[in-house]
C-alpha cells in the first residue's frame, strides 16, 4: 500500500543511502517543451536532513535538469528510487530544485561544509527542498544484482580536467561544458559558467533537437529563448501596426465615398 509524508521517514533514509543508482525528472515551464528523466548513478548523492537531498551531477552530452532550474520560476523536480533487491519497494522524492554551479561560492561552501568529494568533472550540486514523499509496492520491478559502478565517465573527466590544467584548451572541461552544457534539446541556457566560456571562445553549442521542430531552432545567440516564446515588444507592435492600418483604412475609404458623393 502507498503512503504520503511530508519528509523523509527515519526508517527510509539508510534504505536511500544504500540504493545504487535513482532517477531525475524535471520539465521546461512550456507546454511544448520536453520533459526530461535521467538516471544518476554512483555514490555521489546524500540526504541532509529529512527535508533535503542532494546529489552531483557530472559532466555529460545533456543538461536539461540544469536548464530547466535555471528557468525563472521553474524549480519542479522528482527523485525516483526503486529497489532492484530484498523487499520491493518505491520512493519518490518531490520538491523544489535549486542548482549551486561548479565554481560558485555556493558550490564551494557546500563541498566544504558536508564534506562533499566533488570529483573531477561535477558540473553542480543539486539540492532537492523535499516537501512530499511517497512509497509505493513495486512488485512489478524485476530483481537486479549489482555488479559494479562503470568508472568511463569518472576517467573522461579526469583527462578533460587534466587537459584543462596543462593549458589545452581544445581538449580541456570547460571547452566540453561549452559545447555540450551550454544549452538544452529546447535552446533553453544551460551553465551559466558553460554559457560565458561559449561566448568567450565562440563555441557554437551542440545541436540537440532533429526533425521539423529543429527548424524552429535557428542556431540562437546565448543566451537564448525558447522559439514559441513571442517577445512582448513584438506583440505590442504587431497591436500598434494594425491599429493604424485600421486608420488609414479609414481615412481612404473616407475620401473615396467623399468622391463618389461628388
Amino acid at each position: 500500500m502507498g503512503q504520503f509524508y511530508e519528509k523523509i521517514p527515519t526508517f527510509l533514509i539508510k534504505w536511500i543511502l544504500d540504493q545504487k543508482i535513482f532517477w531525475v525528472a524535471t520539465a521546461t515551464l512550456s507546454q511544448k517543451g520536453h520533459i526530461n528523466i535521467s538516471p544518476k548513478g554512483g555514490q555521489y548523492f546524500g540526504v541532509l536532513n529529512p527535508t533535503t537531498f542532494w546529489y552531483l551531477d557530472l559532466s555529460g552530452s545533456g543538461v536539461e535538469t540544469i536548464s530547466h532550474l535555471h528557468q525563472e520560476g521553474n524549480d519542479r523536480i522528482t527523485i525516483l528510487l526503486n529497489a532492484f533487491e530484498g523487499q520491493p519497494q518505491i520512493v519518490r522524492l518531490w520538491g523544489k530544485g535549486e542548482v549551486l554551479e561548479y565554481g560558485s561560492d555556493k558550490f564551494k561552501a557546500f563541498v566544504e561544509e558536508n564534506k562533499v568529494n566533488a570529483i573531477a568533472g561535477s558540473r553542480a550540486i543539486i539540492i532537492v527542498h523535499i516537501h512530499q514523499v511517497s512509497t509505493s509496492c513495486g512488485f512489478s520491478v524485476p530483481y537486479y544484482d549489482f555488479k559494479a559502478f562503470r568508472t568511463t565517465l569518472n576517467d573522461f573527466s579526469v583527462k578533460r580536467v587534466a587537459a584543462e590544467e596543462s593549458g589545452n584548451k581544445k581538449d580541456s572541461i570547460e571547452q566540453y561544458w561549452a559545447f555540450k552544457s551550454a544549452q538544452s534539446m529546447d535552446g533553453l541556457p544551460g551553465m551559466h559558467r558553460a554559457i560565458a566560456t561559449a561566448t568567450r571562445d565562440s563555441v557554437k553549442p551542440m545541436k540537440k533537437m532533429v526533425g521539423p521542430l529543429a527548424l524552429l531552432l535557428k542556431a540562437p545567440l546565448l543566451p537564448v529563448k525558447i522559439p514559441w516564446q513571442v517577445p512582448t515588444v513584438n506583440l505590442v507592435g504587431l497591436v500598434l501596426l494594425s491599429f493604424f492600418m485600421g486608420i488609414v483604412a479609414t481615412v481612404l475609404a473616407g475620401m473615396q465615398l467623399g468622391y463618389l458623393q461628388h
